[in-house]
């Protein structure tokens, strides 16, 4: 069964992939400030806090189940270390913005071919013998970009859904703002009564202290 971990791969590949961008090498900083960020896609990854997010971007970038390569070596060993640690820094990743990513072809292809071509994710053992499928990380034998239709796109909110609650917008009607929320349907979270911009999980307005109604 899908984790948090898998559901933030998912997200990162397919992001990639409207761009073409999957045998692309890409700066970590991208994974966690435009790519997936926290706001947009909590309810997708389905973390109840930011901490929580960060521990999941965390584990992706130290190479948890293969799932990506991080650059220079240094670097990702480093992460790997602070995983270990009893009380990790979540956000110890952002103290490496420039270190750069590669995601694992082969784990990229069974996200974008569907759960008919699942298969357990692969384990990266330093120095050990690989398996029969070799892990794909380089733009040497890349697999093909391919871009995701919307409607495919099993990550996306329908179109009459709001990407930050969930909620059900009215059909055939102009939505400036989620009837369920608040908000509108793309930009920042803004408080309702102050029009401050606020993060999820926020329970009260830092600017007016009013009740912003969020998880």
């Amino acid at each position: 069964m899908a984790d948090e971990l898998d559901r933030l791969f998912e997200l990162l590949v397919r992001a990639l992939a409207e761009e073409s961008r999957l045998a692309v090498p890409f700066p970590a900083a991208e994974l966690y400030e435009r790519l997936v960020p926290y706001r947009s896609n909590r309810s997708r990854i389905k973390v109840a806090t930011h901490q929580d997010y960060e521990m999941t971007v965390l584990r992706l970038l130290a190479g948890e189940r293969g799932y990506l390569r991080l650059e220079p070596d240094d670097v990702r060993d480093a992460m790997q270390r602070e995983v270990a640690e009893t009380n990790p820094d979540t956000a110890y990743f952002r103290n490496f913005p420039d270190a750069r990513a590669m995601v694992n072809g082969h784990a990229a292809e069974r996200v974008l071919l569907g759960e008919e071509a699942y298969a357990p994710p692969l384990t990266v053992e330093s120095g050990g013998a690989g398996g029969d499928e070799p892990v794909d990380y380089t733009s040497e034998n890349p697999i093909p970009p391919v871009v995701i239709p919307l409607g495919a796109r099993r990550d996306a909110p329908a179109g009459n859904q709001c990407a930050y609650c969930g909620g059900t917008l009215p059909a055939n009607r102009k939505v400036n703002f989620c009837p369920h929320c608040g908000q509108p349907p793309s930009g920042d979270l803004k408080c309702p009564a102050c029009g401050s911009e606020v993060d999820v999980g926020w329970t009260y307005c830092l600017s007016c202290g009013r009740a912003t109604g969020f998880e």
